[in-house]
């Protein structure tokens, strides 16, 4: 048995192998497919190994997977808590990894399951054309306030919306601005609209989902993006563990209190 770390950067990876005794071997691959693939012939069949949770950890993960190894996802800030900044090289860091792995000290991080993943994706997407609509909206009405008028969306939408506009004193390059805008609006309603007609049964198939929608203000979506993004709930020993996660425990600047 091998114990593996590999250190994934955009184009190159370094990896460290120890077998039981510590003996050490170690090389860099590029960081794609047809690195991984040189890996396993490089190595064999026996790898026990770990990569820093990033993005596209969980690709690596599961084309090594199919080779045959066991591959864990270990949290990267607590990783980087051990090897002092200092000395901080991508091979020193495949090294502490290949390390942890050999020592059984991996800080693993949760992963959720590929379909899992998928319906994060689809709900992160909507998230994304949902924001890039909003932003849309609003510099549309701030176009308008720069010439004293208040229109809400359904009237800027009407045939003559633009013809009033001209009637009312806005000049020809903030009309075009405002028609570009319209323009995104729509072609972002467009895309929104089978997005959230696919999310739903997910949302009533749910249980997860289901019972946050009994919270006031929690509907379909909402209550699925909180199912999604909490995952398994049994992964949390406490519900101070689950806000933590979430980010919204309060917090205390002492240095602002200090000024006052």
């Amino acid at each position: 048995m091998q114990f593996l770390g590999i250190d994934w950067g955009t184009r190159k990876a370094a990896w460290c192998a120890l077998d039981a005794q510590g003996t050490l071997n170690e090389g860099a691959i590029s960081a794609d497919a047809g690195g991984l693939a040189r890996l396993v012939h490089q190595l064999g069949p026996e790898v026990h190994g770990c990569i820093e949770m990033m993005s596209g950890a969980a690709w690596v993960r599961d084309q090594l997977a199919m080779a045959g190894w066991t591959i864990e996802l270990a949290d990267a800030r607590k990783v980087k808590a051990i090897a002092p900044p200092a000395c901080k090289t991508d091979r020193v860091d495949a090294r502490v990894l290949a390390e942890l792995v050999r020592r059984d000290l991996v800080p693993t991080v949760w992963v959720p399951s590929l379909d899992d993943r998928a319906i994060r994706e689809r709900l992160r997407r909507r998230s994304h054309l949902v924001r890039l609509r909003t932003s849309a909206i609003n510099r549309t009405f701030g176009l308008l306030t720069q010439w004293g008028l208040r229109m809400n969306l359904t009237a800027l939408r009407k045939p003559e919306a633009l013809e009033q506009l001209s009637e009312s004193g806005v000049p020809v390059v903030w009309r075009q601005s405002i028609a570009t805008l319209l323009g995104v609006i729509d072609d972002l309603d467009r895309r929104l609209a089978p997005l959230e007609r696919e999310l739903r049964p997910h949302a009533r198939a749910d249980e997860r989902a289901q019972l946050l929608m009994t919270i006031p203000g929690v509907a379909e979506l909402l209550g699925l993006t909180l199912a999604a993004e909490i995952g398994d709930i049994s992964r949390f020993a406490t519900a101070r563990k689950l806000v933590g996660y979430s980010g919204l425990t309060p917090t205390i600047n002492s240095a602002l209190l200090g000024s006052g």
